[in-house]
């Protein structure tokens, strides 16, 4: 099953999945979520200056209605992440609170390469085989014709001669 061997062609993403950090992700998830707070206070607070930032309150509710819209978008594929994350490492044998995603993804992507290193050593070694065989059997055939052409030479020389009568004496 040579296909198999071609399983890293299935890991296109490995290597750059091995560059997620979860623990920044969710970092970043809190920093856009004390960002979206600030905003609603800012909100909350225009809301006394009255009529003179109407116009600033309406930008920022419709920025806000969007806002919030996009960070439960994220937040819901954030989740996913991490659950995906988790089935990762389940799959593969790890338990995912001893074992983070990014140890995981790291593990696989020293195997993969080093499988495929193997591979490309095997296949090599495999050549380098195959040529050598071929060359002892261009020997093997070289001496084959060497010594029947010897044979036929011995032969030729074990026959009579014939003289003419010319050369008689």
């Amino acid at each position: 099953m040579p296909e198999l061997l071609d399983f890293d062609k299935d890991l296109v993403h490995l290597e750059a999945a091995s560059k997620i950090q979860l623990k920044t992700l969710a970092e970043e998830m809190q920093a856009v979520g004390k960002g979206l707070e600030k905003v609603e206070q800012e909100l909350a607070a225009s809301e006394i200056d009255g009529v003179i930032s109407a116009g600033f309150r309406k930008a920022l509710k419709s920025f806000l209605d969007s806002a919030e819209a996009d960070v439960r978008s994220l937040t819901s594929l954030y989740s996913e992440v991490g659950r995906n994350a988790d089935s990762l490492s389940l799959y593969f044998g790890e338990d995912p609170a001893r074992c983070s995603f990014e140890q995981v993804t790291q593990i696989l992507v020293v195997f993969v390469k080093s499988f495929n290193k193997s591979r490309d050593e095997n296949e090599q070694q495999a050549e380098a085989e195959r040529k050598k065989l071929e060359k002892e059997a261009m020997k093997e055939k070289a001496s084959a014709n060497s010594a029947s052409k010897k044979e036929t030479s011995n032969v030729d020389s074990l026959k009579p001669t014939t003289r003419s009568p010319k050369n008689m004496p």
